[in-house]
């Protein structure tokens, strides 16, 4: 853990939610584990995005979540995912994590509507009223809306965000969103670009696997903001068959067996996922077992 200059610098993971075998969510286990990922080099944790499988969640267990983290490692390292159907409601949800103590929140635009400009504008808009910085989350496969540079500088310009978390896996995105919107933050989104992320200049890692490997991970992602190829090259390369699954569908599946391989508790998904087949599995397992044989923790 490093001290940070704003609170989503960093290693921000997007973490899984332990639940049990009825699929109760097990508070506890979530609260060891946020301070089991600091303790181990993380700088904080997002709640609540589809790695932690909020839109399963009941209101009452998504307020608890966000309020879980909190009281485990303090508000200044949790950000929590706000996304919703409409802005009243994300701004409900940021209201929520202001109160709660978090210090800036995360928000997809529309995610069940395909949003035009001005409707982007608006969403953002409405939630900005809740008072906290907020993160964009660029992921056009899933909202089928597309955050592109032009339209964050826009977002930026107007006060709106003070970041984005960047999952479309174009690294040259960075480049261009430093041209057009300088002093707009660039979060790595998509676990299997980190390296190339954080060479472009990125200040943060919004991520996935950490909560599996978490020493290793926070230790790739210092080697390579700090320009240190030959302490960041062989952990990419060995960490890279899993950090590619960040990006496919059955990711959160994936990074609860790796996790329950490690020692730690993933436990099983609410639908609608489902277990992982018997190849997936397979595959997953492989690269988890190489990596912790390789002592990677």
């Amino acid at each position: 853990m490093t001290t940070r200059e704003k609170p989503w610098h960093g290693v921000m993971v997007a973490t899984a939610l332990p639940l049990r075998e009825d699929l109760s969510v097990d508070f506890d286990g979530y609260a060891a584990h946020c301070r089991r990922l600091v303790e181990q080099g993380c700088d904080g944790v997002v709640p609540n995005g589809s790695l932690g499988e909020y839109q399963t969640l009941t209101p009452e267990e998504r307020a608890r979540v966000v309020e879980t983290a909190v009281a485990a490692i303090g508000g200044d390292r949790v950000m929590p995912g706000v996304a919703a159907y409409g802005a009243a409601e994300a701004r409900r949800w940021a209201e929520q994590a202001r109160d709660a103590g978090c210090q800036v929140v995360m928000l997809l635009p529309p995610n069940a509507y395909r949003a035009d400009e001005r409707a982007v504008l608006a969403h953002y808009r409405e939630v900005a009223k809740a008072g906290l910085p907020i993160v964009a989350y660029n992921n056009p496969y899933d909202t089928k809306v597309d955050l592109v540079p032009s339209l964050l500088a826009e977002l930026h310009a107007e006060g709106l965000i003070v970041g984005v978390k960047e999952f479309t896996g174009d690294v040259r995105r960075a480049y261009e969103i430093a041209e057009l919107a300088p002093g707009l933050e660039v979060l790595i989104g998509s676990d299997d670009v980190v390296l190339e992320l954080a060479l472009a200049g990125a200040t943060g890692w919004v991520a996935g696997y950490p909560n599996a490997l978490p020493a290793s991970c926070a230790a790739l992602y210092r080697a390579a903001v700090a320009g240190d190829l030959a302490t960041a090259l062989p952990l990419y390369r060995t960490l890279h068959p899993l950090l590619r699954w960040d990006a496919r569908t059955e990711f959160v599946q994936a990074i609860k067996l790796s996790m329950d391989l490690a020692g730690l508790h993933g436990g099983p998904c609410r639908q609608p996922r489902v277990s992982l087949t018997a190849e997936q599995d397979a595959v997953v397992r492989a690269a988890t077992e190489k990596a912790l044989a390789e002592g990677l923790r």
